[in-house]
């Protein structure tokens, strides 16, 4: 059992952190209470801010003497509430903020080290100005952060080629929870002493220790870039599509998103400074995107292949990107899907995972599951069609308070689509985790099997539950 912090182990956090790296006042705790969606509300005895991995490996040994709970955050714009403390206030809550250095470009190798902190789009910057990418990026990569990408096995747009963030961590420098340092930071290609901890801690969502720094593995900066808003009927066609261009182009094909025109529809509404890349309406859209280290003349590439589509019928309208800012407006149509929904009112996020020859067949079928059990019920699905990830949205029947309804309805729903997802051999979290709000659902619908190891790994780890208890198992 964890127990709240007494004032005399504050006092000592207070004097081992200082001023700039111990807060209690509202002010200061306000903004990290409440989860990026506004869905989680939790209460903090404190808010730590250590600023080396010292620092955070004292401040858990503190802690883990009294048995008090830690949950860790980084830039707080998750999406299942993983970051968010209790209701109780008698956890602390340590942010990795601070700790926000790049740390080591290797250019030979191709790898950086950055700390726990780092905000990805700064990260993004920081290599580029070395001639490199790190190729992976998302919506939030304005505030999203290292530890946290790290901790949730962070996916994105270019899980297609790149990965998910797993894929493109070649080392990890954590705290566990008895204080010990993990200095798992050399990028080894072969290392057979048995567990992989530098996988287990990425996706683990700080339950098994506290990330504070990573190496993290680059490519080349883009030569060449082909970037295409296309019309289309169905994501039956998109998924042909997607063939014919992996296919026929292969290893530059980067990313390939699904968007409905609701959603477009939606972000047209409610996004300043936004346009329709087309001259009318279409049901569906990708966006497709090649890149390259070498030029390569991509966009006549694509455009080859998209008029042997427009020809076959696979699409209707296609508009290629003239440069970088067409692009950048193109991508931003996509990221800013999220906010927009937010703006439209109450929904229910769901994503999930599916194999990818699957995912027409689940966006056609769960919306009638969906309105057969709650009758006007909508369902908006977006997303990853290259990796198989669905963002599915599903909204109340118009007219009703949708707070209401999917307070009395929303467990059912998920519970329905989880299960349909579950069906077809997916997963019920692609890309943001469990944290808090799948937590309950996944240990009703998932494996027994996987439940029953991560729980051991868990026990074994941090027996007495201090890392982000609540999270994830429990």
């Amino acid at each position: 059992m964890t127990r709240p912090p007494t004032p005399d182990l504050l006092a000592q956090l207070a004097a081992l952190l200082g001023p700039k790296g111990f807060a209690t006042d509202d002010d200061s705790l306000a903004p990290w209470l409440t989860d990026w969606r506004g869905k989680y509300h939790g209460r903090a005895a404190a808010m730590l801010s250590p600023a080396t991995t010292a620092e955070v490996a004292a401040v858990v040994r503190l802690c883990a003497a009294q048995d008090v709970a830690i949950v860790p955050q980084g830039g707080n714009s998750g999406m299942v509430g993983g970051a968010t403390p209790d209701a109780s206030g008698a956890q602390l809550l340590l942010s990795t903020r601070r700790m926000n250095r790049v740390r080591t470009i290797d250019r030979a190798a191709g790898l950086a080290v950055a700390e726990a902190g780092v905000i990805l789009e700064n990260f993004h910057n920081a290599v580029l100005a070395e001639g490199f990418r790190f190729p992976l990026t998302l919506g939030g990569k304005g505030s999203a952060t290292i530890g946290g990408l790290v901790s949730t096995n962070a996916g994105g747009t270019q899980v297609l080629r790149h990965g998910t963030m797993r894929a493109l961590v070649a080392g990890v420098e954590a705290v566990l929870p008895d204080g010990q340092v993990f200095d798992g930071l050399a990028p080894l290609k072969k290392d057979n002493r048995g567990y992989d901890l530098r996988h287990l801690l990425c996706g683990a969502e700080g339950t098994l220790g506290i990330v504070t720094a990573a190496t993290l593995r680059l490519v080349p900066a883009a030569q060449d870039r082909a970037t295409a808003w296309i019309g289309l009927e169905s994501p039956d066609k998109a998924l042909l599509l997607l063939r014919q261009l992996d296919a026929a182009i292969g290893a530059p094909l980067e990313g390939f998103e699904i968007v409905p025109h609701g959603c477009l529809d939606a972000v047209l509404r409610h996004i300043p400074q936004t346009r329709h890349p087309l001259g009318g309406d279409c049901p569906w859209y990708a966006l497709v995107e090649l890149a390259d280290d070498k030029a390569d003349d991509l966009s006549s590439r694509l455009e080859t292949q998209l008029a042997i589509a427009l020809q076959a019928g696979l699409i209707d309208d296609v508009v290629i990107a003239k440069n970088d800012r067409e692009s950048d407006d193109f991508w931003r149509l996509r990221d800013s899907i999220s906010e927009a929904e937010r703006a439209e009112g109450p929904a229910i996020q769901h994503d999930v995972s599916v194999p990818v020859d699957l995912m027409p067949r689940f966006i056609a079928d769960n919306p009638a599951r969906l309105t057969a059990a709650f009758p006007g019920a909508r369902a908006l699905s977006f997303g990853h069609l290259g990796d198989g990830n669905v963002h599915h949205h599903v909204q109340p029947p118009a007219g009703v308070d949708g707070r209401a309804w999917i307070a009395a309805h929303g467990e059912d729903a998920s519970r329905l689509v989880y299960s349909h997802v579950i069906e077809l051999g997916g997963s019920l979290s692609a890309e943001h985790g469990i944290g808090q709000m799948k937590r309950d659902l996944f240990a009703a619908l998932d494996s027994p099997a996987r439940l029953a190891a991560l729980r051991a790994i868990k026990a074994g780890l941090d027996p007495a539950g201090l890392f982000n208890p609540g999270k994830l198992i429990g």
